[in-house]
């Protein structure tokens, strides 16, 4: 079985149990955001009350206590407190002796949507498999669990997920995928330094040295500070070499991710596309650069809801400011956003209401101009630097989410390219991917062992390379490879599954149980791992590698 890419652990998610040790905490962004209180008390208490400052926190801070049964899986999940402990438990009704409980260490999600947990089994960082989902008041499943009829295996965190609810992400250990060696994040929430950079010199001058401040910013970096966040697009895709962990306040957000959409897709049907929505609102197009998310949103204050009405028709009013809109446009209604900015459902993530950005002028008509869609041919936005490198990753990662309609277009768009990426480990990757699922062996092998190359720890390049090696009979050198990525990742079925048949091929039985085992203890609800220890029936049973 090949590994495909990044995309891999997010297919293959969740839980483990047992001992659980207390790591170091990151603190709490009222802690981090601390020394600037001495200068901007206001402004800092004000914020503390906003959902980006409570983005995320401890577990026990927004910890919501009910149980769930997921009927296709027939799993019971139960969130709840122990011995001061916020405790996930999920087992069968009918074997609850069988339960295995995990701590949950931090939560995710400000609750204005929903909150998810994240929790540590040593220095692995996992995530729950539900979530609690504000317009129900209830827990299902994460978006693309809905309908298994199994437990989901355990769903590894990885940083580039963490960057906008967390401050200061740090990037997990080489080769892994959920692995930090330190603390994943230092603070919880989003801190002053997200948005307003390095603080440092500011606070040691008090306040002489000039701070970031992003509406001084030229627009595209001004604007880059609520992309970074705010815009996902139905693809992003990292520069070569660049990470989005890499990103600083008063740079421009296009040096390190691109993003792409698919031409004529719904817009009011994808979560996090408040940005790509504004920007084909009449409003923005006649303000140009003169109007920002900052124009309507203060990303210090919050209003109350018993203030949005007034407070967002305001905005409303600056700029729209004939008589006819003071005085007699709809005085029944002072509500702005009730016609102008419904609340529309995003498709991609279950159980949620977007504001709709698009700012229509005729509500009932909000999506004649988008109800079709296009050729599904990916274009790039907010990406004025966009390379054709960039646009292949982008087809590639679709194809790895699920669309196989791209699989043609990627193929041959990087192979095209294979020249021009040779020092591009992630997109050599992706060629040597393709090229294995196309039986283009020498293609395959000729990437992933240039990827090793660059990176000895690529754990893409080594699973599938050994996969490529035990079809040749080099069970010796498969096995080597294997064990590398597997003691990098000893969390990721897949990975465990593709050793031990091999561990198997080469008659050492020992090592392939003890290969199960280990990743059982990350995924101790996984049944079919369990039966892969039978002696008969079991993955030393004869089973050849996939």
């Amino acid at each position: 079985m090949y590994l495909r890419h990044v995309i891999i652990p997010a297919l293959l998610s969740l839980l483990c149990a047992a001992s659980h040790s207390e790591p170091p905490k990151a603190t709490s962004v009222h802690e981090a955001d601390a020394k600037c209180a001495s200068c901007h008390r206001e402004i800092y208490d004000s914020y503390l009350k906003t959902p980006m400052a409570n983005a995320s926190g401890s577990a026990a801070e927004n910890l919501k206590t009910t149980s769930f049964i997921h009927a296709p899986s027939g799993m019971k999940y139960v969130v709840g407190a122990e011995d001061g402990k916020v405790e996930l438990s999920f087992y069968k009704p009918s074997t609850p002796d069988l339960k295995t409980t995990v701590q949950l260490d931090y939560f995710l999600g400000s609750g204005h949507l929903g909150v998810t947990y994240l929790y540590l089994k040593g220095k692995y960082l996992f995530e729950s498999p539900v979530a609690w989902y504000a317009r129900n008041n209830a827990y299902d499943m994460k978006p693309g669990y809905g309908q298994i009829a199994y437990m989901p295996p355990a769903l590894p965190m990885e940083a580039k997920c963490l960057r906008c609810h967390m401050s200061a992400v740090q990037a997990s250990d080489a080769g892994t995928f959920n692995r930090y060696s330190n603390l994943p994040f230092l603070h919880t929430g989003i801190t002053c330094e997200e948005c307003h950079g390095d603080p440092q010199r500011h606070v040691e001058t008090q306040g002489k040295a000039a701070i970031v401040n992003p509406v001084k910013l030229a627009a595209e970096q001004r604007d880059s500070v609520c992309i970074s966040c705010h815009l996902e697009g139905d693809v992003t895709v990292e520069r070569a070499g660049q990470s989005g962990l890499n990103y600083r306040p008063g740079d421009s957000i296009s040096k390190y991710l691109t993003y792409y959409v698919r031409v004529g897709e719904n817009l009011t049907t994808r979560g996090v596309s408040e940005v790509e929505q504004l920007s084909e609102s009449t409003c923005k197009r006649v303000s140009g650069d003169k109007m920002s998310c900052v124009t309507c949103h203060n990303p210090h204050f919050t209003p109350t809801a018993s203030e949005k009405i007034a407070y967002y028709r305001s905005k409303c009013l600056s700029c729209h400011t004939q008589p006819g809109f003071v005085s007699t446009h709809h005085p029944e209604n002072q509500d702005c956003t009730s016609c102008h900015m419904q609340r529309l459902a995003a498709e991609n993530i279950p159980h949620v209401a977007w504001t709709d950005h698009r700012i229509l002028r005729v509500p009932e008509a909000s999506d004649v101009d988008h109800a079709l869609k296009g050729n599904m041919t990916l274009k790039a936005i907010f990406s004025p630097d966009a390379t054709a490198r960039d646009q292949a990753m982008a087809y590639y990662r679709a194809l790895m989410e699920g669309d196989q309609s791209f699989e043609t277009t990627a193929w041959n768009q990087l192979r095209q390219l294979e020249p021009q990426i040779q020092n591009d480990k992630e997109a050599l990757d992706a060629l040597g991917n393709l090229a294995a699922g196309r039986k283009n062996f020498d293609v395959a092998q000729r990437c992933f062992e240039r990827a090793l190359q660059l990176d000895a720890v690529d754990s893409t390049a080594l699973s599938n390379l050994a996969v490529l090696f035990a079809r040749q009979g080099r069970i010796v050198d498969s096995e080597e490879l294997l064990q590398r990525a597997f003691d990098l990742n000893p969390d990721v079925p897949g990975l465990a599954m593709n050793l031990a048949r091999v561990q198997c091929s080469a008659g050492d039985k020992q090592a392939a149980v003890q290969t199960l085992q280990t990743v059982i203890s990350y995924n101790p609800q996984q049944e079919y791992l369990k039966k892969q220890l039978d002696p008969v029936t079991g993955i030393c049973g004869g089973e050849a590698i996939k």
